[in-house]
């Protein structure tokens, strides 16, 4: 309590207010709420308060508590929020320790934390699989596991990991399962590996899957203008920290580089990119260091912060789930914000089954332009709003190497000249290429200045003749 308190959380949300007093009698359940309404700390406080005060097991560095998540990012937000929380919390004469377990990062310090003893462990089902195979992670000690994020794990395909990650743990352990959304398959394995569940669903079943507090627009917006769209809708008054979210890696790069060389203080967050230079993203986006944010759907359960203004969907999503988890980045915590989805005249139908599957009552956005007086209009963009702010040059210059183009480096210097020939010697006045003045000497001497001698080509075998 005191360190929820420090951290400025003294009032609970419905799903907390719900699952605490369930979780920590020790019951299994299934708890439900759309996404950003505190399902982290919903399970986090009964997991760590349950562990650090049961009479009959102490803490004694052998994982006692174990986390699935979907995502790395998500392993990293999860771990540090129960790592916060646990700030005050002891085993004896050791601090209780949380640890993240997660893919794209060396095993060595992860199997070093392990042998040192941890008590809380967070992690992904592949590297925890992996971990687990190899005899560095004990799981014969677990009193608890929570699946958090089921239903995007389903989607990612870790549907077997998760039921080999079952078969290892003990029979006797309480369970809790949380999602935004549960599909059959979800409700399927909760029956498998759940004790009678009590399934909580923090809302009412015919509320909204958005949250209310964010307010929804869609324009029909053609590929080639929706750059300049999106450099306008980021200098739309009151925009604070941005998520724009693309369906391909190639894109999400492409966009994050554009929008830099306009002068945006812009990262990028996608599967191309190392796990060190995502993290580095991410952690710039949420100090302040950045204020925009390009990801894939590989993101959007990972980043966890109050204050998103707007959500800017470049491409629309697969379907109506991707499409709450990405905007349910916004509005958070009662908070207000914007949601704007750009549709292109090929993604139309895929909009069409997103809009009737969430009623949004949009089926056919208004053809929308970057100069659209609407569109300035609707999102408070000043009217003296141009595709670029400050100085690019500048900001791009500011840039590390690695993130700019390659387009950005110096051509290399071309000295070669192909010259047309016939039967041996040069044809005057045709060139393929323009020739410096430099290439035209280096063409004609040596590199000790001496003039060059012609090679002349020999001919083929097959229109050889014997002399």
């Amino acid at each position: 309590m005191r360190a929820l308190k420090e951290d400025g959380k003294e009032h609970p949300f419905a799903i907390q207010e719900l699952t605490m007093p369930l979780a920590l009698a020790g019951d299994d359940l299934i708890g439900q709420a759309r996404t950003g309404m505190g399902k982290t700390l919903a399970f986090g406080v009964p997991l760590l308060q349950r562990i650090t005060t049961d009479p009959t097991r102490e803490l004694t560095g052998i994982p006692r508590a174990l986390v699935v998540v979907p995502t790395r990012e998500l392993c990293l937000q999860v771990s540090s929020d129960l790592a916060s929380a646990a700030k005050y919390l002891r085993a004896g004469d050791r601090k209780l320790t949380v640890t993240s377990i997660y893919g794209g990062r060396p095993y060595e310090p992860q199997i070093e934390a392990l042998q040192k003893g941890v008590d809380v462990v967070v992690g992904t089902p592949g590297r925890l699989l992996d971990l687990a195979q190899q005899g560095h992670l004990q799981l014969g000690g677990l009193s608890m596991l929570v699946l958090d994020e089921a239903d995007e794990m389903l989607d990612l395909g870790f549907l077997p990991d998760i039921e080999r990650i079952l078969r290892q743990i003990p029979d006797e352990r309480q369970a809790m399962l949380f999602s935004a959304t549960m599909p059959d398959p979800i409700i399927t394995l909760a029956r498998t590996f759940m004790n009678q569940p009590t399934h909580i669903r923090a809302e009412a079943p015919h509320s909204a899957a958005t949250h209310d507090t964010t307010e929804q627009f869609a324009y029909r917006a053609h590929a080639l203008d929706k750059v300049e769209m999106v450099a306008r809708i980021l200098q739309a008054e009151g925009r604070g920290a941005t998520m724009i979210f693309t369906r391909t890696k190639r894109t999400a790069q492409k966009v994050s580089d554009e929008l830099a060389e306009r002068g945006f203080k812009v990262g990028a967050v996608h599967g191309d990119l190392g796990q060190g230079a995502r993290e580095k993203s991410l952690k710039a986006f949420r100090s302040g260091e950045i204020d925009v944010l390009v990801a894939t759907d590989v993101a959007a359960r990972g980043i966890d912060i109050d204050d998103i203004t707007h959500v800017i969907n470049y491409q629309i999503p697969e379907d109506e789930q991707s499409y709450v988890h990405r905007i349910g980045r916004t509005g958070r915590a009662g908070k207000t914000g914007i949601a704007v989805t750009l549709v292109d005249w090929d993604e139309l139908p895929r909009w069409a089954m997103i809009d009737k599957a969430l009623g949004l009552n949009t089926p056919d956005p208004a053809e929308t332009y970057s100069s659209s007086p609407h569109l300035y209009e609707e999102l408070n963009i000043p009217a003296d709003a141009t595709g670029t702010v400050g100085d690019p040059r500048k900001a791009h210059a500011a840039r590390p190497p690695a993130e700019k183009k390659s387009a950005d480096r110096p051509a290399r210097n071309r000295t070669r000249t192909r010259r047309r020939t016939r039967g041996g010697e040069p044809v005057t006045g045709h060139t393929t290429t323009a020739p410096t003045e430099q290439a035209s000497s280096e063409a004609a001497e040596g590199t000790d200045g001496a003039p060059r001698r012609r090679r002349r080509r020999r001919p083929r075998k097959a229109a050889a003749t014997t002399g």
